[in-house]
């Protein structure tokens, strides 16, 4: 295959960084940009043809794939548009926002043989797959614990939008949790959801959440997410059969705020356009991770106090 022609539709707070591994790297070339914002389009490196509107970019560009990067609630409709022309996608989780929504791309995609590929870019970073390394041939994973903890007015720069439920798909169990579930099976392959306790503000979003989930094997997970912890922790912590404790610090070594997603991305890139080759088979976790989104909150719902009713008037 040749290499491949992507345009990249959304220029928010992520861009950058696909940007620049797009920049970097050989194995794809960027063919257009899109944006409706005009600021955010001047951004864009000025010989790539810029477009308004995905369905324009859709039809004008000359190109194999594309990289959806809007808010939440646009993930849907444009994967779908983009799989209905054609194109392959690229798609920053989740998934969708609805897990009948997800199901839907993923029927599209099987029928037209167009990639769905959903980014989870922590799976790249070096500190975790150096704990994957380590732990390869130790004795079995008991249990594992996820932290996921940033303040998210800070990570979410101009995009408001994830402050907005309806647009986010929820709080830090939507947007947040679809990375920490992905890094949850990548150590311990398909799991499910146990028990959940969150804990809204006072406009209805969800900003803290712990979730345990469990493994066919017998292992346990545990998984942290926090959107109003001062500064900013990310970790895996592994305890293994015969006792051993290892841990992953995936912001190691990056004193640059964001700084460790420069190499995740490059990460996220070759991935995809390895399986755009045919070099590996494709990964259909955002489907699953989005399934464990929509579990922790029927767990949240199932666990409320039921409103008290009146006894009626005699």
């Amino acid at each position: 295959m040749t290499i491949p022609r992507i345009g990249l539709i959304g220029l928010g707070v992520i861009s950058r960084f696909y940007l620049a591994a797009l920049e970097r790297e050989a194995c794809a070339r960027l063919v257009a940009v899109c944006d409706p914002d005009e600021d955010r389009l001047a951004t864009a490196p000025p010989q790539v043809p810029r477009y308004r509107d995905h369905r324009e970019l859709l039809r004008a560009a000359d190109l194999d794939a594309v990289v959806v990067n809007v808010p939440n609630d646009l993930h849907y409709p444009v994967c779908r548009e983009a799989l209905e022309a054609g194109r392959a996608v690229c798609v920053e989780k989740p998934l969708a926002t609805k897990p009948l929504d997800a199901h839907h791309l993923v029927r599209l995609a099987q029928h037209s043989g167009a990639v769905l590929f959903t980014s989870f870019h922590r799976r790249y970073n070096r500190e975790v797959n150096a704990l994957r390394d380590r732990i390869a041939s130790a004795s079995p994973i008991t249990s594992l614990t996820v932290h996921y903890e940033e303040t998210i007015e800070e990570h979410a720069g101009r995009d408001r939008w994830y402050l907005d439920p309806e647009r986010c798909g929820g709080g830090c169990v939507a947007d947040n949790g679809p990375n920490a579930f992905d890094l949850v099976r990548l150590f311990l392959g398909d799991v499910q959801v146990t028990e959940a306790v969150v804990h809204r503000d006072a406009h209805g979003v969800d900003r803290q959440a712990q979730v345990l989930l469990d493994a066919p094997s017998g292992a346990a997970a545990r998984v942290a997410l926090d959107w109003s912890r001062p500064g900013e922790r990310k970790t895996v912590e592994v305890r293994l059969a015969d006792g051993t404790v290892d841990r992953a610090d995936m912001l190691a070594g990056h004193p640059e705020f964001k700084g460790s997603l420069w190499h995740e991305y490059v990460g996220v890139l070759r991935d995809f356009t390895d399986i755009l080759s045919g070099r590996r088979p494709n990964d259909p976790g955002g489907l699953a991770t989005l399934e464990l989104v929509a579990a922790t909150y029927a767990r949240e719902r199932a666990g409320r106090p039921r409103p008290r009713q009146e006894a009626p008037q005699t």
